[in-house]
């Protein structure tokens, strides 16, 4: 078994352990980042990339490179309303920012361009199929982890261990640390269809009928669809037919092409779940991401809060690492810097779930209350407020001066 030694091994190559091992990078911390699967090629991933992660990217020197991946763009979400209106509940063209729109973008070729980018740092290792098995300890002090590769297994010892392993964490787990979940009335049935070229939308806009709900997502060349079922609800057992003629009574424009779901296999189911450690650390181990807070899928936040955690992580814990191990006392500093904003994201979730996704799929209503709607019909200038939370977070994290590059442009 190989033995080896690093400054921070972070495990899990997602969004939040990306960012944070690049920045970590950059300040000059020997950080390994490990990810189980071999690519970053797993589709119905969250793809949505807010003015927040995309101010970052401006400050990181690389919002050229992902500007000219393939992508949409969003500027509002809102619900439909009985007379065929749009009530927006966030307008993001009115953030006061460069980028004010949301960008729908593959999650791999965003992770990509983040590995790419820690490739050119002396101090960054990745390593892919290569899966954390457990955590080190010496006493109550996690000193690293144990791993299996392609070409055996080991240990990897190190000053800090991050836990960006995923809302299902293991080393969570591991460090016996156990959040608190709160009620979530769905889960989510995802899929892919066509998209024809004049079907275009500015706006991530559910579609609610008869006790259905689903949410289109505009991709280039496809549709990437979110079928909200109740909790529990078994999609599967009721066989294809019937998921094909629940899309049809919900979407109905996609009558004409649910028959490219040819088996529920086309299906992929998420189990949503909506959590909150109340600890997020141990001695040598901090958790962030899903792993410190699984978020709902409603608003497509997951992706921008993991990202700013791992922000907030490199900028607090850079120095400290430099110097060796983080004290405990530093790294509940992180924890105390994102918890405001994530409490307030998960609030504005929690609220919708009660208010909208519970009453759709129990039959009450078709679409957000009456009072909702007259609220925002009086006050459009109301929905700034959501486009704030959603867009941009309580508190907006930044890249530490360390990590900033500036693109040199011809001329």
């Amino acid at each position: 078994m190989r033995s080896e030694t690093t400054g921070c091994v972070v495990v899990g190559g997602g969004p939040a352990g990306m960012m944070t091992g690049l920045l970590l990078a950059r300040a000059g911390v020997p950080v390994t980042v490990l990810e189980k699967h071999p690519d970053f090629l797993r589709d119905f991933r969250g793809d949505t990339v807010h003015p927040s992660t995309l101010t970052l990217l401006d400050e990181l020197g690389l919002f050229e490179k992902f500007n000219a991946l393939p992508q949409g763009r969003v500027t509002a979400v809102g619900f439909p309303t009985a007379d065929g209106g749009l009530m927006k509940l966030a307008d993001l063209s009115k953030l006061h920012v460069a980028h004010p729109y949301i960008a729908m973008v593959p999650q791999w070729d965003f992770l990509s361009l983040l590995a790419d980018a820690g490739a050119q740092e002396k101090t960054f290792d990745l390593r892919m199929h290569t899966e954390v098995t457990g955590l080190l300890r010496e006493g109550n002090t996690v000193v690293g982890v144990r791993y299996h590769a392609a070409d055996g297994m080991g240990e990897l010892r190190a000053g800090l261990v991050i836990a960006a392993d995923g809302r299902w964490s293991l080393l969570r787990r591991e460090a016996r640390l156990t959040p608190k979940e709160y009620d979530c009335p769905f889960d989510v049935w995802w899929f892919r269809l066509s998209r024809h070229d004049n079907e275009g939308e500015s706006a991530l806009t559910p579609r609610m009928r008869d006790r259905r709900f689903a949410v289109p997502l505009p991709r280039e060349g496809y549709f990437q669809v979110a079928y909200l079922a109740p909790k529990g609800q078994d999609l599967r057992a009721e066989g294809i037919e019937a998921f094909r003629e629940n899309v049809a009574r919900v979407c109905p424009e996609f009558a004409d092409r649910v028959h490219e779901l040819a088996s529920m296999d086309d299906v992929k189911f998420l189990d949503v779940r909506l959590n909150l450690l109340h600890r997020w650390h141990r001695d040598g181990l901090l958790c962030i991401g899903d792993a410190a807070h699984a978020m709902s899928p409603v608003g497509g936040v997951g992706i921008n809060l993991a990202v700013q955690d791992g922000v907030g992580a490199a900028t607090l814990l850079a120095d400290p690492l430099r110097r060796g191990r983080p004290t405990p006392a530093q790294l509940a500093k992180v924890r105390a810097r994102r918890l405001a904003p994530t409490v307030a994201v998960q609030g504005l979730q929690r609220m919708l779930h009660r208010v909208v996704m519970r009453p759709v799929m129990a039959g009450e209503r078709n679409g957000p209350p009456a009072p909702m709607i007259g609220l925002f019909s009086r006050a459009p200038r109301l929905n700034v407020v959501p486009a704030q939370l959603l867009g941009l977070g309580l508190r907006p994290e930044h890249a530490p001066d360390f990590a900033r590059r500036t693109v040199q442009r011809p001329g």
